[in-house]
Order: C-alpha cells, then sequence, then structure tokens
C-alpha cells in the first residue's frame, strides 16, 4: 500500500508519499505560504541515487489548492512517483489535539471531524488547519480513506495522578483542564524503535525518551504505555525551550502583567514566543547559535544552554523515580540528534544512577547509534525521530485491518 502523509499547518503543508511495503520515502515536499502572495510548492523525488527537487511558484488562496498542486506533483509524468492516485491507498493526517476523545488513530469519519472541531478551544493555533486539510483531501479523494494520527493519543495512557492539576476538580469537569502532552507520535516511534534495538519487547521496557528541538518534551514510558510526560494543557509547559518558559511559577504571569501594564494576551505571547533559551540569551533559539555563542565566551549562551540541559535532567531522574528504575533514555528531534555537547552536558553527573555515556560514541549526529559506555547499567541511544513513518504505519494499519487503534 502507497500512503500519503499530510501534515497541514495555518500557511504551510509537509507531505510525504511512503510505500509501505518495505517502507520506502519515495517523495516529499512542503507547500508555504498558503492564501498568501508568493505560494511556492517544493516537491523532491526520492530516486534512491540523487534526489530530484523541483519548484513551483503558483496562487494558492486556500488549503484545497494547497493539497490540488501536492496531488499534481505526485502524478506529475516527469516528477511524480505515481502514475494515478488510484495508487494511494490512504492518507495520514497529523491532528494536533484530540482531547480526550482518542486513544489512538483511527479512521476519519463525521463523527471524528465533530470531535476534533469540539478539539479547538484546546488548540485553536493547529486543529483547525488540521481540520482544513482533512476536507480538502475529502473533496478531492472523495473515495480514499483518510485516517487521523493524534499527537495527544500517545499519551492517553497517563493515570489520574499524572494528568489531573491541583486546581478545583471542577475545572477537569467543566473544560477538561488537565495535562494532555504533545510529540506523541515521535515518543511512540523512537520507543518502539528502541525496544528493537535493544531486542526487548516495548512491553517490559521502562524508557524516558527525550524529544529535544526548538520544542522540547520528555516522556516516561513504562511497559509500552506513558506514565508521564512533560507538556502539559498546552505545549508551553514543561522544559524551556526555543522560544517557551516552560514550567514557571503561575504567579509570575499577574505580576508581569501588573508591573508592565499588560494584557493578559501579551504575557501569554511573551511566554510562549519571546523566553525560553531566546528569552535567557537575548541572541536565538537556534541551538546552533547559542553554541557558537558559548564557545566564544557569551555568558548568557552558557547560561541558557547550562539551564535547558538543567531542566533535562530533572525531568530524567524524576522519572527514574517514579518508574522504580529505567533501561534506557532516548535522545531524538533537531538537538536531540545533533547536539552533541548537549547531550553530554545532560548526562554529565547521571552516573550515580548507572548512567554513562561514551564521549567517543557520542560524536555523531542524526545517527541511529548506541551512545553508552560499555559499563553503562542505563541503554543511551540516539534515534532519528520519523513522525512521518509512524503516521504511516498507523494508516495502513487501520485501513488493512478494518479497525481504529484506541
Amino acid at each position: 500500500m502507497k500512503v500519503l502523509v499530510i501534515n497541514c499547518g495555518s500557511s504551510s503543508l509537509k507531505y510525504q508519499v511512503l510505500d509501505m511495503d518495505g517502507e520506502i520515502l519515495m517523495a516529499k515536499g512542503l507547500v508555504e505560504r498558503i492564501g498568501i502572495d508568493g505560494s511556492v510548492i517544493t516537491h523532491t523525488k526520492l530516486t534512491g541515487g540523487e534526489d530530484e527537487k523541483w519548484k513551483n511558484e503558483v496562487p494558492m488562496p486556500t488549503h484545497k489548492e494547497a493539497i490540488q498542486q501536492v496531488l499534481d506533483a505526485i502524478i506529475d509524468p516527469e516528477h511524480g512517483v505515481i502514475t494515478s492516485m488510484d495508487e494511494i491507498g490512504a492518507v495520514g493526517h497529523r491532528v494536533v489535539h484530540a482531547g480526550e476523545k482518542y486513544a489512538g488513530s483511527v479512521l476519519i469519519t463525521e463523527d471524528v471531524i465533530n470531535a476534533l472541531e469540539e478539539c479547538i478551544d484546546l488548540a485553536p493555533l493547529h486543529n483547525p488547519p488540521n481540520i482544513l486539510g482533512v476536507k480538502a483531501c475529502q473533496d478531492l479523494m472523495p473515495n480514499t480513506p483518510m485516517v487521523g494520527v493524534f499527537d495527544t493519543a500517545f499519551h492517553q495512557s497517563m493515570p489520574p495522578e499524572s494528568y489531573i492539576y491541583a486546581i478545583p476538580y471542577e475545572f477537569y469537569e467543566k473544560y477538561r483542564i488537565r495535562r494532555y502532552g504533545f510529540h506523541g507520535t515521535s515518543h511512540k516511534y523512537v520507543s518502539l524503535r528502541a525496544a528493537e534495538m535493544l531486542g526487548i519487547p516495548v512491553t517490559q521496557l521502562k524508557l524516558i525518551t527525550c524529544h529535544l528541538g526548538n520544542g522540547a518534551s520528555v516522556t516516561a514510558i513504562k511497559n509500552g504505555k506513558v506514565v508521564d510526560t512533560s507538556m502539559g494543557f498546552t505545549p508551553l509547559e514543561g522544559l524551556v525551550m526555543g522560544t517557551r518558559s516552560g514550567d514557571i511559577d503561575p504567579a509570575i504571569l499577574q505580576f508581569i502583567e501588573e508591573k508592565e501594564g499588560i494584557t493578559s494576551e501579551r504575557v501569554n505571547q511573551i511566554l510562549n514566543k519571546e523566553s525560553g533559551v531566546y528569552g535567557i540569551s537575548g541572541i536565538s533559539s537556534d541551538f546552533r547559535d547559542l553554541g557558537t555563542a558559548a564557545e566564544e565566551g557569551n555568558e548568557r549562551a552558557i547560561l541558557a544552554l547550562k539551564i535547558f540541559a538543567h531542566k533535562v535532567r530533572a525531568y530524567i531522574g524524576a522519572y527514574i523515580a517514579e518508574m522504580n528504575g529505567v533501561d534506557a533514555i532516548v535522545f531524538t528531534a533537531g538537538v536531540g540528534e545533533n547536539d552533541i555537547g548537549m547531550r553530554d552536558i545532560i548526562c554529565d553527573n547521571l552516573d550515580f544512577l548507572g548512567i554513562h555515556l561514551d564521549l567517543i560514541k557520542n560524536r555523531v549526529r542524526g545517527k541511529e547509534t548506541v551512545i553508552s559506555a560499555e559499563d553503562s547499567k542505563v541503554k543511551i541511544l540516539l534515534i532519528p525521530t520519523n513522525e512521518e513513518l509512524m503516521i504511516a504505519r498507523d494508516t495502513a494499519y487501520i485501513v488493512e485491518n478494518g479497525v481504529d487503534m484506541v
């Protein structure tokens, strides 16, 4: 089966075409500036040799025109990878938020669309474009099955003591205010891959997966189920991130409002867009820029990197305590996969817990490998994430077996 994977943003769209017989990536692309002047699609055909990249600037006022450009690109006689849309057996859609509705991927029906619309107030920036992408595909491919794969679903196995906040319980009952967690598709993929690398069923492992990028989260996975995760009601909670503050004293919000004479909306913008390592350093949210500045002796860049590592290490320690041990720690996503120095800093001073990083093995970027020392009681793994493949796997499974993954 060939699967088209769609990830819709408000003004952009990422896509991949995968042949699930062998899990081969055939094509990938990016549509930018949807609904804005200068709309453009960049399409890459994977040939096994040198990749063929093609770009086309064409008006795309809505997501429907953007999806049409994607379909035209993948069947194009020169740049495409299939001869007819009949070859696409299903479309897998990344959807950010399903609330408590779904604990797994599902075939998209009208009821599912309605449920996602009910969750818009939980993810006002993400769910609307996700839904637009689904509806556009349904209009253009009415006979092709659509599957929703949710960022929050993998975390639905958390017990109440992990997801309930210590605020009046009525706010959970009325508004479903609770910890949801995000990056679930990534955490699921690397946990399953870690089990394969270790040769042990995921149902017999205690794992801590560290998805470290501009957005970052740490998840505790015991016997294949999430028991806790750092992101909460929104992706703002948890680790210090590129531009997000992560955990702070909630009283700070009102304090800033009063001292600065600004609105709560402005404070929220500051915490989401102007904080994190960017806010601390005053330089950049890009860890590569911070690394360069730190090497040049910039004290605030050095401080930002230390704070980031401190928070990751703190969550790792907390989750080891919560699970009564850990078999492996996994690093993934942009920083986790590529920042050699950051992995070193995070793992430093964890030797009391039997965690020993091999500094030579750690000198690698973006490659699936074991980077722990031979005497380490806990395995340390570097696993490049592949959310699109996880989406495609779920999509193919549901369509081929006629059953949702709930």
